[in-house]
């Protein structure tokens, strides 16, 4: 099965400020879970605690959104692989910044979520428009390397072996895994320390 990520479309959600780090995406007592289920439910809880129900992952407007667009140095910090699990979970399938750090960078497309790089006047035009009309549409396309929203459309970068990797469906290494199930057993049948493990 091969899980193409090419298009993602779907409400908007802003979230304005740089060097948004991965313990405030995901607070540190959150990460003794033993799998990521759940965690959708505490991403920013820290800050969403602090803003007393006005952060725009409690608004009511946003409730939905499939593309987050943040600013400078977003997923600065530790490397927890947390961080782009509870973005993907709370429904996030895409990202919009200004620049990511390079782990989570990494983290996100390892889960099939592009982090797409754009100027800071288009990010802050998308999140303009997001403020002024919750309901407008957001589209990340990678074939095109465009971001739309409404009437706008910016230009979107990402490097060439991520983006092939998403759009080619190769970030899945499960998937890919179970698709050639029968290759692997065959060539596993073929190696002698594979057949001894499994005499002893």
């Amino acid at each position: 099965m091969v899980s193409e990520v090419r298009t993602i479309a779907g409400g908007g959600i802003p979230l304005v400020g740089n060097d948004i780090d991965t313990d405030r995406i995901i607070p540190a007592r959150f990460l003794r879970c033993v799998t990521f289920d759940g965690l959708g439910a505490q991403v920013f809880a820290d800050d969403r605690k602090q803003l007393n129900g006005q952060h725009p992952f409690d608004l009511p407007q946003y409730q939905g959104a499939k593309v987050l667009v943040v600013n400078g140095n977003f997923g600065c910090g530790s490397s927890r692989e947390h961080a782009p699990q509870a973005i993907a979970k709370w429904g996030i399938s895409a990202i919009v910044g200004e620049s990511f750090a390079e782990i989570f960078f990494g983290n996100c497309v390892a889960i099939g979520i592009p982090c797409v790089t754009a100027e800071p006047s288009v990010t802050s035009q998308l999140q303009a428009l997001l403020a002024e009309n919750p309901q407008l549409q957001v589209t990340v396309d990678l074939d095109q390397m465009q971001v739309r929203c409404g009437e706008f459309t910016g230009a979107i970068s990402m490097p060439e072996g991520a983006r092939q990797m998403l759009t080619c469906g190769t970030w899945d290494a499960c998937g890919q895994l179970v698709a050639q199930a029968e290759q692997i057993r065959a060539t596993a049948a073929n190696l002698p320390y594979v057949a001894w493990g499994q005499a002893s």
